[in-house]
């Protein structure tokens, strides 16, 4: 599937081609403070099929909770986190931040990792109260 997004304050923007069917919440500590919240949603794109179409990506990198360094992205005006990847020169996957992706609706998730990680109430979404217009 083709997507585009980019980051909250437009200077960044990208174009890449992803597997639709490898949507992944990822509950790692590293995604719950990186992302300021309970979990992070990613999808997968090799290298070669992501392009950055406006804008100079930053990077910041971190030893992840399972000992890899791992490249994190992001827009160096408003902060907004792009992809993450490993660091290498080998070909790399980049996990793409589905909050980016301006096709995100179409975008279900398949599978969770991490999940040791998990935050209890995660699980418990559908007993908390919705407010549906604010």
């Amino acid at each position: 599937m083709n997507i585009d997004g980019g980051c909250h304050c437009g200077d960044i923007s990208y174009e890449a081609k992803i597997d639709s069917d490898k949507v992944t919440v990822c509950h790692c500590t590293d995604c719950q403070v990186l992302s300021g919240s309970a979990f992070r949603t990613i999808v997968f794109a090799s290298e070669v099929d992501f392009k950055l179409t406006t804008g100079k990506l930053s990077t910041y990198i971190k030893i992840s909770e399972s000992g890899n360094k791992r490249e994190q992205t992001f827009c160096p005006n408003c902060g907004t986190p792009i992809y993450a990847t490993s660091v290498g020169s080998e070909l790399r996957v980049l996990g793409i931040r589905l909050g980016t992706v301006n096709q995100r609706k179409m975008l279900k998730p398949t599978q969770q990792i991490w999940c040791h990680s998990m935050q209890d109430w995660v699980k418990d979404l559908d007993s908390i109260s919705m407010l549906k217009k604010q």
